[in-house]
């Protein structure tokens, strides 16, 4: 609150290089080495999808995704953690609201730390990294998991939908931010599941007790509601 999907086909990649290694020499071996290495480069490349019907499928991976996750055990721990980047993540049984759902897009081939560490480099007065937390420079460790970031960067890159006292206007895949009171922000993900009560969205967060699948999504003031399908392809 406050503040790796493709690896086994890489290091396929790897040993398929290692075995042929004896068998070339000089630009032979190179030529296959980078040969190699584009094809593992384009199948683990991060791509939006671009029709209808692929940003359907996108969502419904997402909240596959997020689902998925309150099948672990997390504790709840707010402390700063060094991270490797791009790619790093706090220890699996540990982790706040944020980080549901950077895992969560993770799986589906987003990696929201690389992301948004490079959107908040280009693009530094646009966050409140200075004015709120009174920082001079990027963290690729922290910049991600702070809902007060990912809410600049899902309304730059993404989609910022209206928020609404209606239920039916939050859909499966959305993201929405909270504020729990004196200012405090939370953030979870809209699935594909229904109150049998109320008949409300459920919301897959965190909110202290690890990832649970609830019917929250008016418990508290809602401050922002987005729409994210990944980067745009990069121009070259």
């Amino acid at each position: 609150m406050f503040f790796r999907g493709g690896g086994a086909q890489t290091r396929s990649e790897c040993a398929k290089i290692q075995r042929v290694a004896p068998a070339f020499h000089g630009k032979k071996f190179l030529a296959l080495a980078l040969s190699l290495g584009a094809a593992v480069s384009a199948a683990l490349a991060q791509t939006r999808p671009s029709t209808p019907n692929e940003h359907q499928q996108f969502l419904d991976k997402l909240v596959k995704a997020a689902v998925e996750r309150t099948n672990h055990s997390v504790k709840y721990v707010s402390i700063y953690v060094h991270l490797d980047y791009p790619g790093g993540d706090v220890p699996a049984d540990t982790g706040v609201c944020s980080d549901e759902i950077i895992r969560a897009y993770r799986v589906v081939g987003v990696d929201l730390q690389k992301e948004v560490h490079e959107d908040i480099a280009e693009n530094w007065t646009d966050y409140p990294l200075n004015t709120k937390w009174h920082q001079t420079h990027p963290d690729s460790s922290i910049d991600h998991r702070r809902v007060p970031n990912l809410m600049v960067f899902f309304a730059r890159k993404g989609d910022s939908l209206p928020v609404s006292l209606l239920a039916k206007e939050y859909l499966p895949g959305d993201i929405v931010t909270w504020d729990l009171g004196g200012g405090v922000p939370h953030i979870g993900v809209v699935v594909n599941a229904k109150s049998s009560e109320s008949g409300r969205p459920l919301i897959v967060h965190n909110i202290g007790q690890g990832p649970k699948m609830e019917d929250v999504l008016f418990s508290w003031k809602i401050t922002g509601h987005y729409r994210y399908f990944g980067p745009l392809p990069r121009a070259h």
